[in-house]
């Protein structure tokens, strides 16, 4: 896992090694399971998008076999 930006800051880690349980095949489900982990980080969904191997993905996206899932705050240009 790799967190950026304030996603990161509200961690308190830029990224994590860990095993992700086997019933957890989702974005969205990992989101979930990642909230009990880092709840200021990901209490609010809606707030958050996600790479899942340098693509990104919307929440129903599968993570199985993913290598790198990354969270991060939307961003706009300018």
């Amino acid at each position: 896992m790799l967190y950026f930006a304030w996603v990161r800051e509200r961690a308190g880690l830029a990224g994590e090694e860990i095993d992700i349980p086997g019933d957890i095949d989702s974005v969205g489900a990992l989101i979930g399971w990642l909230r009990q982990r880092h709840p200021e980080a990901f209490a609010d969904p809606e707030r958050l998008r996600v790479a899942v191997d340098l693509k990104v993905v919307s929440f129903d996206a599968p993570i199985a076999g993913a290598r790198e899932i990354a969270f991060f705050p939307p961003v706009t240009g300018g």
